[in-house]
């Protein structure tokens, strides 16, 4: 029986202790993922309310570049790559408890894993969620927290699409060099 949809740990965390996704219950439909490493998820507020410190303008708000650099996302490594039938993807969900208790959000909604991120060069296919903090406070992410779910779906394509035979080099936003 060939290998249809699963996960693996990649390379550089094979001996981390990183645990698989699992389902929670037998009728969850997503896999939960776990941080493979601690990361701080910095509050936006600090850039923010910083720069209005530093304004001189009351009816004026603008961030410089050296503003815009601080507020991003913070990737989180989950230290595991999956792979699916050319035909599927993997969507990434935030959990349900993130945005209530711990003020994080997936900044893009949900995050797209396709069959050809598996293993591409740049990074083996590694899996990172992707958060903004909207707190208050830094959130810090421990090695081990679940971070979000993973959810198999199949997809269709258009009748007359227009097929490029473009290779996927390597992760994040790469398909669309």
């Amino acid at each position: 029986m060939s290998k249809q949809r699963g996960f693996e740990i990649v390379t550089a965390y094979q001996e981390k202790g990183i645990n698989m996704p699992i389902r929670a219950t037998r009728h969850a439909a997503g896999y939960d993922f776990e941080a493979a490493e601690d990361c701080l998820i910095p509050s936006i507020w600090k850039v923010l309310v910083r720069h209005k410190q530093l304004s001189k303008e009351e009816n004026h708000f603008s961030l410089g570049e050296e503003n815009r650099k601080h507020l991003k996302s913070t990737l989180v490594p989950t230290g595991i790559k999956s792979y699916m039938g050319e035909d599927e993807f993997l969507q990434l969900a935030n959990r349900s408890s993130n945005p209530i208790k711990n003020q994080l959000l997936l900044p893009n909604g949900i995050g797209v894993i396709d069959s050809d991120y598996y293993d591409n060069e740049a990074n083996e296919g590694h899996i990172y969620f992707q958060f903004i903090n909207y707190g208050i406070k830094d959130h810090l992410i421990k090695k081990g927290d679940r971070i979000g779910q993973g959810i198999f779906l199949p997809f269709l394509k258009a009748d007359n699409e227009r097929i490029t035979e473009q290779n996927r080099l390597g992760g994040f936003g790469s398909s669309g060099k």
